[in-house]
This record gives C-alpha cells, structure tokens and sequence, in this order.
C-alpha cells in the first residue's frame, strides 16, 4: 500500500516521462523514415507520370540492353560513346513505354498473345530478322527455330557445359519478345490518332491541283538589306509587343543553363619531346645495329607489340602502312612524328614475303602419359601420314574428328602478344605446301598438320615498330596544373576570369542552353561532377578547378544563365526578337515607298527589282534569287489570283517585300489524276503529323530526367 502511495504521489511525473519515452521512439521511427524516404529520393535517376525509377533498375535496364548490342553486334565491350549512346537510347525507351503504356491503358488498347503469334509467324518484323531464328533459304524469322530452342533450354539449360550459351540466347529472345510487344502497341496506339485524321475525294483533288498547277510571275522585290539597320529605330515598348505576340515560340519544356568556361589540356613540353625524341633515336640505333626487335621494342615501351609474324598491311596503323611501301628490307626510318595521333615512331622492314591469306588445314593432337611417349606417338602419326595414310581414320583412332578448318590472317594479326610455340605454330600453317605435313613439337606434346588448301596470296610484312605517344611528364602536368589553379584562386567571379584570361593565356569560351541529358561538358570525357556542379549552382558562381578528360584537362565553370522550364524572358531572347522588330519596320518603310502601285512598271519607278519567275507551285515555296530567300507566303499568295492578275497589297515575304503580276497558269504537263493515289499520299502525311502526338503528351507527363547524376 505504501508503494501504491509512493506512485499515486508522483504520478503526474510518471506520465510526463512515459509521455516522453513514447514521444522519443515516435520520433526516432519518423526519422528513420524520412532518412529512407530521402536515400530512395537520392538513389531516383528519373520520373515519368509519377512512375519513379531509381539506378539501380535503370542500370539493369542498360545492362540487359548492352548485352543484346554486344550479341548482335558480336562484340565483347561497347566504346564509351556506344554506352552513352545506349543509356540514351535505354532512357527514351523507358520515357516513351510509360507514356504510350499509360495512354492506352485509358481505353483499353492492348497486345494480345495471338497478334504476337501472328508477328511472328509472319516472320518478316526487323526486330525478329536480327534474332539467330532466321531460316537462311527464306530470309524469314523461323518460329519452329524458335519451338526447337525453347525446348533444347528447357532440357539442357541446367547443363554447366551449355547453361551460358543458352542463358544469354535466352535472355536475348526475352528481350526482343518485350520489345516487340512494346514496339506493336505504340503502332496500334499511333495508327489509331493517324486514323482520325481522314483525306476525302475533295481534299485529294484539291491537293492535286495545288500540287500540279504552275503559274509564271512577273515580281518586283525590294530586299530587306537595302535598309541600314542603323535606320530602323526600335524601342523596348516595340520589343515587348513583339515578344508578347510570339511569346510561344520561346516556351520551353526542359530547364537549360548558360556557362562561360575556360579549358586547357596540358601538352608535353619541349623537354618531354627531347626525353621521348633520345628514346626514339636509341631504339633506331638498335633496331639498325641488328639488336633483336623484340627486345627493342619492349624496352621502348611501344605500344604497337612485336609479335614475330609477318602481317598484312591492314594489322598495322595507317601512318606506319603508309611508311613501309617505301621502304626496302632491312631498312629502319628515322623517328618521325604522327600528328593525327600524336605519337614518334620508327620502324624497321624485316622482311616482306607472299602469302596465302587463308589456308585450310587439320590436325591431330597429341598426348601421352609422358612427354616422350607423346613424341614417339606424334612420330608415328606422321610417318604413316607421310606414307600415304589416310588422315581421317588416323584421327578417329585418337579420338578426333580431323575436321579441316580455315585459318585467314585476320584471325591472328591483331594479337597484342604471342609465345614463341603459337609463332612456331603459325608460321609452319603459313610456310607449308598444299599436302605438306609437319610434326610440331610442344611443351605438353605434339600436334601434327597437314595442309589442304591455300588462297588469296597477299604481300605479308614483318615490321618492328615503335610507336610512343609524346606524353607530358609529371612535373609538365604539375607546373601546369599550378598555374591553372592560381588563376582559378585569384579570380572568383565571371567578370575576373575573363579579364585576367589572357594573362595566364587562357581563353574563355561560352556555351548556351546546356541540357542536363548531355554527357559531357565542353567536349571533354569524365566531366559528370562538373555536370553536376553546373545544375546545382546559382546564376554567377564559378565552379573550382576540374581534373577531366584523360587526365590531360583542366576545367573551370562560370554559370551565367539559368534557363528554367517555361517562357524564356524577353532579355534571354532580345537579339532574335530585335531581327523581328527590325524586319517588321523594314517592310513597313518598303510598304509606304509602294503605297498606290498599280502595275509592274510603277513599281519598279519607285525603285524595285523586276524579274521573272516561273513554274511556281501551292504546295512548294518560291526561292526568290533577289532578296535570297525562300518565300512560302508568295506561294500562297500566287495561287489566289487569276491569270492577268495584279496583286492588290504589298506581300510580306522573309526576305523582302512583293508585288507581282501573274502572267501564265497551265496545268503540268503528263499529270494525270489517281485519287486513290492521292489520298493514299494524304493519309501517309497524317500519319507523319500524327506522330507528332508524342511531343505533346511528352510535355504533360512530368518527365524528370536526373541521369547526369548518376552517369
């Protein structure tokens, strides 16, 4: 009872700490849930009608996708543009499926199994003709292929020795099999728009009319540019109201900003080149002097290897096949510089040889439970050979097929590097007659080959080359890299670094209207953190110094403008809309000067040129060679008057103001009417308008695109 006391005593206490203690772990669990929520925000790449998708599904969409290029492309790495090229394409593709996904979802618009059975049996979709599934005699996607594989994976696809190859086949197909689908309900989707825009038998021979009535003028033209824009007053009250009456044409649906930036690339200095240049002239001293190539080259750190084995003209660089069509054997060239890659080089012409550039031939390999039982064997292979054996059955008997094969030069004279047994073994291939047989002896045994056949025989080279590129040493990058910085540190606004520019011996450069989408900045590659910097500053900051490029550029980043979504301000856009207002008044002094004109001659009193112009048509615009400009409105304005006509106001053109008399209208000679022609031709173009439907529901779906982030 006391306790009970003691606690009935304190009890408003009590609750105030229970009430804290709840209070804390409620607020802990929020916090843990805003640090989730905010992780998730920064792991989001990008957002298309509120579909969030964060990196790492985004990856695994450019990952599926590389490995479908690199399998139809046969290819093992993809270059560093092909990739951003790819997670372009990735991106747009994933843009594009939420929106048309979304549209057709509204009323019910889909792809069923059946129409994808159709596709393919039809076989001739371009998504399915680049799949392994083509009949070879029919050129035709074969669904029993398809039938047979599916079946042979599902058997085998556990099998260590087969899983990989089925896997990647596999994951292929399902890729395509998505796309497909995709690909056939953006086609339903946009043949359905297409197909609300209809052509009748009115509107197809009114267009053949347009199209096929010539008209001969006579014009007379007054050139904009025979004003002195020093004559023409404009004032910002004209500039406003001219903004106002195009304003649409400066709307915008994606943020852009404006840089100034300066960029150097460190280059070797003379006394880099005179380090490389004694390098140079060493190894030809050596190569001259008889030395063994291989070593030579090695040492100098070439970066074309010596392999030993003569190559056609095409294994070589350009600039070094160049060079050895003028040389004579045994020759070794002084060191000569390659601009184009930036590299000295010598090289020395070993011999020059005929070669087949393909040969057929096949072997028989050789072990044993010791190297000299393998030999002994090997001997008596080849001596039965040689004696007239018959090379198939020789080759069951030690478990072979003896299968020929055809070994062309390409297949080896890109190598990097090449051992001394796979030299032996490819120049006894490229040295033996047709029927010759050779006992090639190996450090796990032996093989014996016998040739078939030869073809193609090419001139072959053995060419020792040295090829350096003429780097910067460390202390030229540092030197260079302290003076950079200093400019940087000692100039901190934009209006500093372009003043003092010239100084240190750099030059600012301006860019305009930069999009977050790009992948680099100022040309140069590895510029994502400046990327970065660029859409997170402020207008007027500048950035710190970069190290980008290949490690040869330094960068530093002014940002003067930030463009954001909506209506570019009249100051961002005040030079194109002056040439408007400019033009505007132009005309509008050419007009009064014409005011009253009746005829041809009257107007070219007041000072115009006359000239003739003929065959004009409705549907294509008249190139005026007197103002040099093309003039879609005199088209127009053409085929609204009759023969003998005389225009009734001074037409306003893009490059100067008309007037004209019509002289001549006939109908084109040898046209002749179709309408189902016709309005075929008219519905193709609503279809091409129709496609156009992608940028207006692009603008309404809330695209976030924050892949410089990330990429």
């Amino acid at each position: 009872m006391a306790a009970l006391g003691k606690i009935r005593k304190r009890g408003v206490a009590l609750v105030i700490i229970i009430g804290l203690g709840l209070f804390a772990f409620i607020a802990e669990e929020a916090f843990r849930s805003c640090e989730a929520t905010k992780n998730q925000q920064r792991q989001q790449i990008g957002e298309v009608l509120g579909n969030k998708i964060n990196v790492q599904e985004f990856q695994s969409l450019v990952d599926e996708y590389q490995e479908v290029v690199k399998m139809s492309q046969n290819v093992d790495n993809l270059s560093e543009d092909q990739l951003n090229s790819l997670k372009d394409e990735v991106w747009n593709s994933f843009v594009n499926e939420q929106i048309i996904a979304s549209e057709a979802g509204k009323i019910g618009l889909t792809v069923t199994d059946e129409e994808l059975q159709n596709l393919m049996k039809d076989g001739t979709n371009p998504m399915l003709l680049r799949t392994p599934f083509v009949n070879q005699e029919t050129g035709r996607f074969d669904v029993t292929m398809l039938t047979k594989f599916l079946a042979d994976y599902k058997k085998n696809g556990s099998n260590p020795q087969l899983a990989e190859s089925y896997q990647k086949i596999y994951k292929f197909w399902q890729f395509v099999e998505k796309q497909l689908r995709t690909q056939t309900l953006a086609q339903k989707f946009q043949a359905l728009v297409a197909n609300c825009l209809l052509s009748n038998p009115v509107s197809a021979k009114m267009h053949f009319d347009a199209q096929n009535q010539e008209t001969d003028i006579q014009l007379a033209s007054i050139a904009y540019n025979s004003i002195n824009d020093n004559d023409v007053q404009v004032s910002e009250s004209d500039l406003k109201a001219k903004y106002d009456e195009e304003k649409e044409m400066f709307k915008q649906t994606v943020e852009t900003r404006d840089i100034k930036y300066v960029s150097f690339q460190v280059q070797a200095s003379a006394a880099d080149r005179q380090a490389l240049m004694a390098t140079m002239k060493e190894a030809s001293e050596k190569l001259q002097s008889g030395a063994n190539p291989a070593e030579v080259v090695r040492k100098a750190q070439s970066q074309f290897p010596y392999t030993g084995i003569a190559a056609t003209k095409r294994a070589y660089p350009s600039d070094i096949a160049a060079k050895i069509d003028s040389m004579s054997i045994g020759q070794t060239s002084a060191p000569f510089e390659t601009r184009s890659d930036n590299t000295l080089n010598v090289v020395k012409l070993l011999s020059k040889v005929q070669m087949p550039d393909s040969i057929e031939y096949r072997q028989i390999q050789v072990g044993g439970a010791t190297i000299d039982e393998a030999r002994k064997t090997a001997d008596s292979i080849y001596t039965a050979i040689k004696a007239g054996a018959n090379f198939d059955e020789l080759a069951q008997k030690y478990g072979q097929t003896g299968q020929k094969q055809w070994l062309t030069s390409a297949m080896y004279e890109n190598s990097t590097s090449m051992d001394e047994e796979s030299k032996n073994y490819l120049n006894s291939i490229n040295t033996l007659a047709v029927n010759d047989v050779k006992n090639l002896e190996f450090s796990q045994g032996n093989i014996v080959i016998q040739v078939t056949d030869r073809k193609a025989m090419v001139d072959k080279y053995d060419v020792a080359v040295v090829k350096h590129t003429i780097d910067f040493s460390k202390a030229t990058y540092s030197d260079a890299y302290n003076k950079f910085s200093q400019y940087v540190s000692e100039n901190k606004t934009i209006e500093d670094l372009e003043k003092n520019a010239a100084k240190f011996g750099y030059q600012v450069q301006e860019r305009k209207d930069m999009y977050n989408s790009e992948h680099n900045v100022a040309g140069l590659r590895a510029t994502r953190e400046a990327m970065k910097w660029i859409f997170d500053a402020k207008e007027n900051q500048v950035s710190p110094l970069y190290e980008c490029g290949s490690n040869d550029n330094l960068l530093v980043v002014a940002l003067t403008k930030i463009h954001p979504v909506g209506y570019r301000a009249l100051d961002a856009v005040k030079d194109m809309v002056k040439q408007e207002v400019v033009r505007d008044k132009k005309f509008e002094q050419i007009k009064q000067k014409l005011a009253g004109v009746a005829d041809i001659a009257a107007a070219q009193a007041k000072g115009a040129r006359v000239d003739s112009v003929n065959q004009i048509t409705f549907t294509a615009p008249v190139f005026v060679q007197a103002t040099g400009s093309s003039e879609p409105a005199l088209a127009g304005a053409v085929a609204a008057l009759k023969e003998g006509d005389f225009s009734k106001a001074v037409l306003k053109g893009n490059g100067g103001a008309y007037l004209f008399k019509v002289l001549k209208k006939v109908a084109r000679e040898g046209a002749k009417y179709d309408e189902k022609t016709v309005e075929q031709q008219l519905s193709q173009r609503a279809q091409q308008a129709a496609g156009r439907f992608m940028q207006e529901l692009y603008q309404k779906a809330g695209v976030v695109d924050n892949r410089y982030l990330f990429f």
